[in-house]
């Protein structure tokens, strides 16, 4: 098993490489930092789940992004279901040093299910919809699939003290393609390419570093990636 995981980390790595080098991109390495958090309420099958994102152009200081993202969801009895409804606000900037910033909010609904596959691969799939309202565009919408596989490195559960490899790949699509003042966008958006080191601190309790790659039609650009996940 250890020998797979080797062999899968270092195709991955190869193919982000690959991707860098095909993008004519020459933007300096980004990051995003990321609290990641969901709560149930008294056990119930309905919770709280959020995210607190701060992402750079660079490593610190040339903002990017600052979103904050939280939704109710829905845990029907005796399904890997998940439901999701929620609402989202971002503040985007301009790469350089321009001050310039536009904003965004954001309503959106994502159904996701978690599955294992095999003794230690855990797998969780997520299909989200949003409807995006940002500055001087006309009201636009988005499909996205998301992919995650974590895989312990030390026994078969992600328990307290367990470190892991974790892996997702997101594909984002395009509703609605003019978004008005005689300009369009493509029906692929983006894609998010990632994996990362994880560590669980203790139950509900744990943290990832890693490197994504984010492709558009246009452009490539790698950021790094530190986030703490809470369950509470």
């Amino acid at each position: 098993m250890k020998k797979e995981i080797l062999l899968i980390l270092f195709g991955l790595a190869l193919f982000m490489f690959h991707q860098s080098k095909a993008q004519d991109d020459h933007d300096e390495l980004g990051s995003w930092y990321m609290y990641v958090f969901n709560t149930s309420f008294n056990d119930s099958k309905w919770g709280f789940q959020g995210d607190i994102q701060h992402r750079n152009f660079n490593i610190l200081g040339d903002l990017q992004q600052i979103m904050l993202r939280g939704g109710i969801n829905y845990k029907p009895k005796n399904t890997p279901l998940k439901l999701v409804l929620g609402y989202a606000n971002i503040t985007t900037g301009t790469q350089g040093s321009s001050d310039e910033i536009f904003a965004e909010n954001r309503f959106y609904q994502e159904t996701s299910f978690a599955f294992k596959l095999g003794k230690k691969i855990y797998s969780n799939h997520r299909f989200r919809y949003e409807l995006r309202f940002v500055d001087d565009h006309n009201t636009r919408t988005r499909y996205r699939y998301n992919l995650f596989i974590n895989i312990p490195l030390k026994g078969e559960t992600i328990v307290a003290k367990t470190p892991y490899i974790a892996f997702y790949n997101e594909l984002f699509i395009n509703g609605q393609r003019n978004i008005g003042m005689g300009r369009t966008v493509e029906f692929l958006d983006r894609n998010r390419l990632y994996s990362a080191f994880g560590y669980m601190i203790k139950q509900g309790l744990k943290v990832q570093f890693g490197l994504m790659r984010q492709t558009t039609n246009l452009s490539g650009k790698n950021q790094l990636q530190f986030s703490i996940h809470h369950s509470f």
